[in-house]
């Protein structure tokens, strides 16, 4: 049921088909309710908590993947490398932390956390804390000793006051039909563009501008440290698996590399067992490296998955460089 729910989202949300117009009364009350909380917060007739260190807010105005998550992993590296001990904090969809704060490692489960939350656990050093009350998640990575917090999928938390905000967008599929939930795909109206510090577009190749792409070229085992090319599986027939908010830019990556595919689409977030492995036990399959924090264990004779990285464009680059400088530079030393 979830799935069909979520085909037909994608048809009318993206799909340029006529439809959802039964919704539109839904949408308007959506809207009704996004606007008056918002107006609460900037208002001040609700209180927002605001962190000791700098909040940087990294979200999107559509439901599904945009490219998020790579970019909050090249912004936390890119703060580590100038000298800042930096913190993720986030809801930790698709986990059980519940409440939290549950403080993420790389031992994590996943089941525990989220899919997210544990993929930068592992790629990154940063202080990684979940949780459903932000303020909490913010004040126990600062008790850990984080110096800047960087807030993923944040955008509509308006209870944590934040210093900066960075919208991805996707730019293959936009906004869709520029209709909010549950009509179209949009948490919030498009203006709300016009109040953030900064839109980065997600594109299959880094533009002038400020766009971003994501590279990967190398397979990883699994389970084990075998390593190859992608290009080492041009022209071999590959199943591609994968429980993401857009698969098909997860499909196009590797059928550019020439793999001969067959391609199952999971719900975001499906849980390991719900990846039918056992059923193909004799092919080689292929799946996100957000989906592989799930898998590690699986028996799968020949499971490899993707790993990739946030690219951000020259001119992009010096955006944000510029950016983070400005809300955390790095102290001159004695």
């Amino acid at each position: 049921m979830t799935t069909r729910i979520s085909d037909y989202a994608q048809r009318v949300w993206y799909g340029g088909r006529a439809g959802g117009r039964w919704l539109s009364p839904l949408s308007a009350l959506y809207g009704a309710i996004v606007r008056c909380r918002r107006l609460l917060y900037r208002k001040g007739w609700r209180r927002s908590c605001r962190p000791t260190v700098p909040v940087i807010v990294v979200g999107n105005l559509t439901v599904g993947g945009t490219g998020k998550t790579p970019l909050v992993i090249w912004l936390v590296e890119q703060l580590a490398a100038a000298g800042h001990r930096p913190a993720v904090i986030s809801r930790g969809y698709g986990g059980r932390a519940g409440r939290g704060p549950l403080h993420v490692t790389a031992t994590t489960t996943p089941e525990l956390c989220g899919d997210e939350p544990a993929l930068i656990a592992r790629r990154t050093s940063a202080i990684v804390v979940v949780g459903s009350d932000r303020c909490a998640d913010a004040d126990a990575a600062i008790a850990q000793g984080a110096t800047v917090i960087v807030a993923d999928d944040g955008l509509q938390h308006y209870r944590l006051a934040r210093d900066a905000e960075i919208v991805v967008v996707d730019g293959e599929r936009g906004f869709g039909n520029a209709r909010l939930l549950p009509a179209g795909p949009l948490r919030e109206p498009v203006s709300r563009l016009n109040d953030v510090d900064y839109v980065l577009t997600q594109v299959a190749t880094a533009q002038n501008g400020d766009t971003f792409s994501l590279r990967g070229d190398e397979l990883r085992a699994v389970n084990g440290s075998e390593r190859q090319p992608l290009s080492a599986l041009a022209g071999h027939s590959v199943v591609a698996c994968a429980a993401i908010g857009n698969p098909a830019r997860f499909f196009d990556r590797l059928r550019g590399a020439g793999l001969e595919l067959q391609t199952i689409a999971l719900d975001d977030h499906a849980t390991a067992n719900q990846f039918p492995l056992k059923e193909l036990a004799d092919r080689t399959v292929v799946v996100t490296e957000k989906d592989a924090v799930k898998l590690s264990g699986s028996a799968h004779a020949s499971l490899w998955y993707l790993p990739v990285s946030a690219e951000p464009s020259v001119d992009a680059r010096r955006r944000l460089s510029d950016l983070l400088a400005g809300l955390v530079p790095v102290e001159s030393p004695a």
